[in-house]
């Protein structure tokens, strides 16, 4: 179960920091949309691109979020990926992401097929 405040940062338009381990062991850190549900975060990226890659090698993730008005006070979400979501339901999450954050569907051409993350939440950091 996600912490409220998790959540509410996550269900709102506020933006997030992903943290994957790429196969070198180096870190890999982008700054993403982010939603939620009661129970677990969720990402979306395309199955080609490295974030996506190093998840389904190693599925640990972490996940900082940022209340837009308040820079200083982020939560914070250590999980693992459990389910990388392809097709329809993926390519409908980034045009509801998009709506979220810029009022408009996914306007950016898709290199290869998206995929939606599921992150479940091993610790969290209120």
């Amino acid at each position: 179960m996600l912490d409220a405040r998790v959540r509410e940062l996550a269900q709102g338009p506020n933006f997030a920091v992903t943290t994957t381990v790429n196969a070198d062991a180096s870190m890999q850190s982008l700054v993403t949309w982010v939603d939620a549900d009661d129970e677990f975060l969720y990402v979306n990226t395309e199955i080609e691109r490295q974030r996506a890659r190093n998840v389904a090698r190693d599925p640990r993730i972490t996940v900082l979020i940022f209340d837009g008005d308040s820079w200083w006070g982020p939560v914070e979400v250590r999980g693992r990926v459990v389910e990388m979501i392809r097709g329809p339901e993926a390519r409908e999450h980034i045009d509801t992401l998009a709506r979220k954050y810029t009022g408009e569907p996914y306007a950016n051409p898709i290199g290869s097929e998206r995929v939606k993350l599921r992150i479940a939440p091993d610790r969290q950091r209120i």
